[in-house]
């Protein structure tokens, strides 16, 4: 059905009580088999589906209020609304329901909502005269104040007086006394003129409220509130809307209707909000009407002003142009701000035309010049509106800044913009830097990016991010860390750093290989893990929450990096210096070892137990550290006891790491795994020689290996004078940036063969012979495609059984 009389909008009363959107549709009263009786049904006006399907109950009570909602209770927590966009299709439908529960159309209610036995008795019957309500006198006034308050635990006597007030103009009348009283200064007088207004305010009247709310009545019935018995002195609420709160106009607003509604609405807030007390438990129901009245006033505002799209653009254009002077730019800012607040009581349907109007008229190329301004106000200003528009459409954002950055420069782009906002925020508790900082998270958050069929904005936005504006995010933590020490370390820098890690811990978590790769290129642990030594500790637990997310990642890329690096060594530090104090970084630190030692990653342990474990072996208050070594010895014994069951030919050339013996056997090795690969390089060596070199060449390498095993005695760390242990590894640049270091020769070259957590077979599949001069021990090196075989080779001893043949 298309006509415009029976279009309505359905809302439900959530448990926060406020009013909920179900859909817009069309709205009839017919006979439903199934429910036994005549019922309302919500056809949608885009699908056709139902969106309601209420049989009208005899008993149900139907409220009618301000001439276009119906409201009704379905169960005993279940309230809905019925929104009609024309006035003459909520009186057609109204009549339907009065017909079926035989009431007369003209009662704005049907029903007692809830009568009791011993109230129906007591009442009189329905056609009975409605209250008698005494003259309206100031010798009556504590008659008519006793009379409003003891209907209200009644809801029909409570219907009954709404009526009489109605019917009677009584209400205009009782302002006019207190007009009188306020003269006299009868106090007394007014002290029962605020019982009065509040219990007529309580009555809960949507026809009640429009006659109190007018513009001629809204100031009396805000001073009969002014003087509430419970005080000494009476508030001064009117001064405060009359002189204090003033009314600003960005733009001229011509409409004389619009003007009077957002008035309307700011006092009646302010009636809510401020001068009526905080309703108890029992009352809490007793003001659902005039919170449904001030919602529908703001969804009536915001509406208006939107498809004004000449007042919109010149509030656009007033904002962008430089020649606008900073109060006015204040103003035109605070406008949006409380413009996007109000928007927020749309229906999602209206909520998104509402959006898209403002990204059409340019509202982000305007916030990026707005947020990059020097006032405080405005900036926070902005902060908001843009939280509006990411929580609204994360996605809308996106696509705006990644076409932005094909025209300018990253200094302007609008997530640089947010980054720099967010690293300068002078704010001590950095409150502006934490709300920045959760919506860039929510920008760069997979969870909520779109795959459709032609494109993929998570690879397409994550390449722009990590490209254009990484390097802006990264930049505090980088400088601070430059010479291996905190460069700075105040509770403002150490705050900011957190937030930073925060998001870069969230990055390891949900990016994979955009991360991965910065985090290489930049050696970006290393640099992360100089604030250990801060002497703030939540900045050197966020430091070790980063470098705990990515040994739980358990990736062998981020493995190597860490041990090729000596990565652990600043962990283990801060642990020794910690001393015997048990507190959250003691917990923290054990825990990342205890992690690594239940899951079993090999190269780690075999890295720890062989670099540290004289340091950490007096630690016995947790068993973490005896039980590293223990699964390290128990790898040991079962590559030992692979070496000794896999075939001669294969030992003699998969761990021998002795240079004497590498030269022609190793690059036959390699060659002669290139050819399965379908390529050749060299022609492969007669198998006889192999045979016959392994002895010698076997023995010369266990030589080699116990040679350096009292080498590595000599350079294990040693108690300080302090007690603590400290280390003093040297690096060559190239074991530093371990990933990076393609050529590193001297790291890792030590671990002995059965110890290398299968690393050794690992490295044979696509790695390059180094070769050495004689007598010195050769590294090999990595690539970071080599993971996939692990797990393969540590269940396979005989990976490569073509050899033998």
């Amino acid at each position: 059905m298309s006509d415009t009389r029976r279009r309505v909008k359905v809302y439900t009363l959530n448990e926060d009580r406020q009013w909920d959107d179900r859909g817009t549709g069309h709205v009839s009263c017919t006979y439903v088999e199934r429910l036994k009786g005549m019922s309302l049904l919500v056809r949608a006006e885009s699908d056709g589906s139902l969106l309601l399907e209420s049989k009208i109950n005899p008993n149900t009570a139907y409220q009618k209020q301000q001439d276009t909602l119906i409201v009704w209770s379905e169960a005993e927590n279940y309230d809905l609304a019925l929104s009609f966009q024309e006035k003459a299709g909520c009186d057609e439908i109204w009549e339907k329901i009065c017909q079926v529960q035989g009431k007369d159309p003209s009662v704005e209610v049907t029903q007692d909502l809830i009568e009791s036995e011993e109230e129906h008795i007591e009442e009189m019957p329905e056609t009975s005269p409605l209250i008698d309500l005494p003259t309206c006198e100031l010798n009556k006034l504590e008659e008519i104040a006793d009379l409003v308050t003891s209907v209200l635990s009644s809801p029909i006597r409570r219907e009954k007086l709404a009526l009489a007030l109605e019917n009677e103009g009584y209400i205009k009348k009782l302002l006019q006394l207190f007009q009188v009283c306020e003269n006299l200064e009868n106090t007394e007088g007014l002290h029962h003129l605020y019982e009065i207004i509040r219990g007529i305010l309580f009555l809960n009247k949507a026809t009640l409220f429009e006659v109190m709310f007018s513009d001629e009545c809204i100031m009396d019935v805000v001073g009969c509130l002014e003087y509430d018995p419970s005080l000494a002195q009476p508030k001064r609420h009117r001064e405060f809307l009359t002189k204090t709160a003033k009314f600003k106009e960005v733009i001229p607003i011509t409409d004389s209707e619009l003007r009077q509604k957002i008035h309307q609405t700011y006092r009646v807030q302010y009636i809510q909000d401020i001068i009526l007390p905080t309703p108890s438990v029992f009352e809490e129901n007793f003001l659902s009407t005039l919170t449904s009245f001030i919602f529908f006033n703001k969804v009536e505002i915001v509406s208006m002003l939107q498809e004004d799209e000449k007042f919109l653009s010149e509030v656009f254009a007033q904002l962008t142009d430089e020649a606008t002077d900073d109060d006015k730019r204040c103003e035109l800012v605070n406008f949006f701000k409380e413009f996007c607040a109000f928007s927020q009581t749309l229906q999602p349907q209206n909520r998104d035309a509402f959006f898209k109007t403002l990204a059409k008229l340019g509202i982000l190329p305007a916030l990026e010049i707005v947020m990059g301004m020097d006032d405080l106000q405005v900036r926070s200003a902005a902060t908001d509106i843009f939280s509006y528009l990411v929580e609204f459409s994360p996605s809308m954002v996106r696509e705006f800044v990644m076409q932005e950055a094909q025209q300018s420069d990253d200094d302007i782009l609008l997530i640089n913009v947010v980054i720099e906002q967010m690293i300068c925020d002078t704010d001590p508790e950095l409150g502006g830097a934490v709300q920045l900082m959760g919506l860039l998270r929510t920008l760069i958050d997979p969870e909520n990016m779109l795959a459709t069929a032609n494109k993929t904005e998570k690879s397409e936005f994550l390449n722009f991010f990590y490209n254009h504006c990484m390097h802006v995010l990264t930049a505090p933590l980088l400088a601070n860390t430059s010479e291996d020490k905190c460069e700075k370390d105040n509770y403002q820098t150490a705050q900011l750093l957190a937030l930073i890690l925060e998001l870069l811990t969230f990055c390891v978590e949900h990016h994979t290989y955009h991360i991965k790769n910065y985090i290489m290129n930049k050696d970006l642990l290393r640099r992360v893990l100089v604030l250990m030594n801060s002497k703030h500790t939540f900045l050197a637990l966020c430091a070790l929450r980063f470098m705990r997310r990515i040994i739980g990642l358990k990736d062998e890329f981020y493995n190597r990096y860490i041990t090729k690096g000596n990565l652990f060594e600043p962990v283990i530090n801060a642990l020794l210096d910690n001393g015997t104090r048990y507190n959250l970084l003691n917990s923290a630190v054990i825990e990342l070892f205890e992690f690594i030692r239940v899951e079993d990653i090999k190269s780690l342990i075999a890295h720890i137990v062989e670099n540290f474990y004289n340091a950490l072996e007096s630690i016995e208050y947790v068993q973490t550290f005896k039980g590293l070594k223990t699964k390290y010895e128990q790898e040991k014994d079962r590559q030992n006891q692979k070496l000794n069951s896999v075939p001669s030919i294969l030992r003699s050339n998969r761990f021998r790491r002795d240079a004497r013996a590498l030269e022609e056997d190793e690059e036959m090795w390699f060659n002669e795994d290139e050819e399965e690969e379908g390529e050749a390089v060299v022609p492969p060596v007669e198998k006889s020689k192999q045979e016959d070199d392994f002895p010698d060449s076997y023995e010369k390498f266990m030589e080699t290996k116990k040679a350096k095993e009292s080498e590595d005695k000599e350079n294990l760390p040693k108690r300080t004078s302090a007690g603590g242990f400290k280390f003093t590894f040297s690096h060559s640049a190239s074991a530093a940036n371990g990933a990076n270091g393609a050529n590193s020769k001297s790291v890792a070259a030590q671990t002995s063969p059965a110890s290398s957590n299968g690393s050794s077979s690992k490295n044979a599949t696509l790695t390059t012979a180094v070769t050495a001069s004689k007598g010195s021990l050769v590294g090999l090196v990595d690539y970071p495609d080599d993971e996939d075989d692990d797990e393969e080779e540590e269940t396979s001893p005989r990976k490569r059984p073509r050899l033998g043949s």
